[in-house]
This record gives C-alpha cells, sequence and structure tokens, in this order.
C-alpha cells in the first residue's frame, strides 16, 4: 500500500489563496495573545493584593488608636492645620483628572490618536497635583513641629505621624506609578492593565485618606 493511500491529500487551494500552514507563527499568534479577556491580568491581582495588604495594615493602626486611647487619660486632642483640608481637596482633584485621563485615553485607543494629547494634560494635572499634596503634607508637619507637636510628647502624636507618614510614603509611590504612566502615555504604548492597576491605586490612596481624615478629626 502506497503513503498516498493512508496520508490524505489536502484539497486545492482556489486560485490566487496562499497555503500559510507552513509558515512560522506570528507576533499575534504568540501564546495568550489571544486569552479570554475575562481572565484576570496579572497587573490588576498584583495591585488588589498590594491594597488588600496596605488596608489590613491601616486597620491595625486604627485598632491600636482606638485601645489606646481607652486605656488612659493621656490622650490629647490635636488642633489640626487647617491645611490639611486643602491637601484633601488636592488629593480628590488628583483622583478625580486621573479618572478622566484614564478614560480620555482608552477612547482614544478605541477611536484614534488625537485624544491621547488630552489624557496626557490630565495626568500631568494629576501628577502634579499628587506631588502638590505631597509638599503640603510636609507642611503640616513642619507647622505641628514648630508648636512642639512630635513624635514623642504624646501617644496621640504618634498615631498621628504614623497614619500620615505611611500614607504619605505609599502616596510617594503611587507618584512613581503615575511618572512610569505618564512617559508610556505620552509615547502611546501604555497597556490598559498597567493603567488601570495605577488608577486602582491611586484611587485607593485618595479613599484611604479620606479615612483617615475623618479618623483624624473623631479621634485626634
Amino acid at each position: 500500500m502506497s503513503l498516498s493511500h493512508v496520508i490524505p491529500s489536502k484539497p486545492p487551494l482556489p486560485r490566487g489563496q496562499r497555503d500559510n500552514s507552513a509558515l512560522p507563527p506570528t507576533r499575534d499568534d504568540k501564546p495568550g495573545k489571544h486569552l479570554d479577556a475575562s481572565a484576570p491580568e496579572p497587573a490588576l491581582t498584583g495591585i488588589w493584593v498590594a491594597l488588600a495588604t496596605i488596608a489590613m495594615m491601616f486597620a491595625a493602626f486604627t485598632s491600636a488608636a482606638v485601645v489606646r486611647q481607652g486605656a488612659s487619660n493621656d490622650w490629647e486632642h490635636i488642633a489640626l492645620p487647617a491645611l490639611l483640608y486643602i491637601n484633601t481637596g488636592i488629593l480628590i482633584l488628583s483622583g478625580i483628572a486621573l479618572e478622566l485621563a484614564r478614560r480620555t485615553y482608552l477612547n482614544g485607543v478605541k477611536h484614534g490618536m488625537p485624544s491621547a494629547k488630552i489624557a496626557v494634560r490630565w495626568l500631568t494635572f494629576s501628577l502634579l497635583s499628587g506631588v502638590a499634596f505631597l509638599v503640603g503634607q510636609i507642611v503640616v508637619w513642619w507647622q505641628l513641629l514648630a508648636r512642639s507637636v512630635d513624635f514623642i510628647s504624646s501617644p496621640t502624636n504618634s498615631f498621628f505621624y504614623v497614619l500620615t507618614v505611611f500614607h504619605a510614603v505609599h502616596v510617594a509611590g503611587g507618584i512613581g506609578g503615575l511618572v512610569r504612566i505618564w512617559v508610556k502615555m505620552r509615547r502611546f504604548d501604555l497597556k490598559r492593565s498597567t493603567l488601570n492597576a495605577t488608577c486602582w491605586y491611586w484611587h485607593f490612596m485618595s479613599v484611604l485618606w479620606i479615612y483617615i481624615f475623618v479618623l483624624l478629626i473623631w479621634k485626634f
């Protein structure tokens, strides 16, 4: 029996059509390129884990502060600087601008390049607002230190600095993320997952600060 009877021959191709079965895979044919859109993105999965860790840490700080306040009578009230209210508004505006940048950029990816420039402007405003918030927090600490409200003078002061400084450190990390997506957005080389993960982190920093600010007004 000949091989022609064992291996079926391919049907003839229409005139003008090429047989691409033997060509090497293209970039679009790489594994994972056409995964189900419902599959979780690694960047978002990682950011959710990070945010859960941060949330648990600040929940522990809050619990420790409440327990310490009720344990003795040495808990003193802090007159919060008015600049904290301004800083809160600045951070909220930064989050709004970032969300506008995200939506504008994704719309530009879908319909064309022109709106990407507008997205970069919104992102620039968000980034500068984040830096302004961080600088404002430093000014608040200097104002309190000028009033002898330092870290070791009372339990109230200690928890105030722990909450605000740890939050500022995480905001500084978020500013680094904003700088990264700013560079990529200008080159129109920003992945959706990276953009979304950075936005979720920054929005979480805004919500976390509002929580801390309310806690400071209520308990401090």
